[in-house]
């Protein structure tokens, strides 16, 4: 009758592997934020938009370090989603954008626009039913904006809030209902954002000096 032995360093692998499980089911847990992102349904303003994302925002992601053994470690990326869905509204609201070649300044070469629009996620906030004791998951952003020529003189600053919830009853999984209530939150601040951008004061001043006027108030 044979019988099988494992020899020591089969019998250390083994055991790295089992070490390297354990710790792979005590890390942070992730979500890509991935979702659809419709074009708004609006006259677009005639004006040549520059787009510039800084990598903090292409690449934005939020960590939040677990408080107790209990809790989880959360690793939230939006920075994919965040530049689908603004170039999706972006490319809906003007006539023309365009990314720039370069972070806007005296010395950059970049494409000639009416100005370039930086957007950067300010904060980030989120709440999860094990937070709260409530059954929604939510999450809460604020963006700052800035408006500047392409040789990166200031032509206005402002922020904005969004804001995304998903009821536990359509959930299946925690990742899940954080990266519907980050989809909901996106889609909240591009629906702002169109509402309120010709509104914003130094956005209206830079307006009018341009003589760039919304299509549906020159009919």
């Amino acid at each position: 009758m044979s019988r099988s032995t494992i020899s020591v360093p089969d019998l250390r692998l083994l055991l790295l592997a089992v070490l390297g499980l354990l710790l792979a089911g005590c890390g942070p847990t992730k979500v890509v934020v991935e979702g659809n992102f419709p074009s708004p349904l609006i006259e677009p303003l005639p004006m040549k938009l520059g787009i510039w994302y800084p990598e903090t925002f292409s690449g934005h992601e939020f960590f939040d370090e677990a408080k107790t053994r209990s809790d989880s470690s959360w690793i939230v990326q939006t920075g994919a989603a965040q530049v689908a869905m603004w170039d999706t509204l972006l490319e809906g609201m003007f006539v023309e954008t365009i990314h720039m070649k370069g972070e806007p300044g005296p010395e950059q070469m970049n494409q000639l626009v009416d100005a370039v629009l930086i957007p950067e996620v300010d904060e980030l906030q989120y709440a999860i039913p094990a937070h709260t004791n409530v059954k929604v998951y939510e999450i809460w952003m604020r963006y700052r904006f800035k408006l500047v020529t392409s040789g990166g003189e200031p032509i206005g600053d402002w922020t904005m809030t969004a804001y995304g919830k998903t009821p536990t009853a359509f959930l299946q999984s925690d990742q899940a209902a954080v990266n519907l209530a980050a989809v909901m939150a996106l889609r909240d601040a591009g629906a702002n954002f169109a509402t309120n951008f010709t509104r914003v004061p130094q956005v209206q001043v830079f307006l009018d000096e341009r003589g760039i006027v919304p299509l549906e108030s020159g009919l």
